[in-house]
């Protein structure tokens, strides 16, 4: 978890980033350019995970999960709109 040492590797290998891991990334640096939310907002985000989740979740999940967070505590999207939209998406991408 962030901040906390660990006695497991960093994976340092390059990797080509999926399409909805560069999506994720080109929509958190919208909504930072939008001021909609700001890093510490994100940061808070992913810190507020429960650590078994943080554990299993990668870094783009992490950075999606804090979204949600964000975006429903700021009364711009609900839980249930989110998922509406991601099965959408899913339906539409296979």
């Amino acid at each position: 978890m962030g901040g906390v040492p660990s006695e497991d590797p960093i994976d340092r290998s390059e990797r080509q980033l999926m399409e909805w891991e560069r999506r994720t990334g080109a929509l958190v640096d919208v909504l930072r350019e939008k001021q909609v939310i700001n890093t510490d907002e994100l940061r808070r985000g992913i810190e507020a995970i429960p650590p078994d989740e943080y554990r299993r979740l990668g870094y783009y999940e992490r950075w999606s999960s804090s979204l949600e967070i964000l975006l429903v505590e700021k009364g711009l999207l609900t839980t249930r709109e989110i998922d509406g939209r991601a099965a959408a998406v899913g339906e539409r991408w296979g």
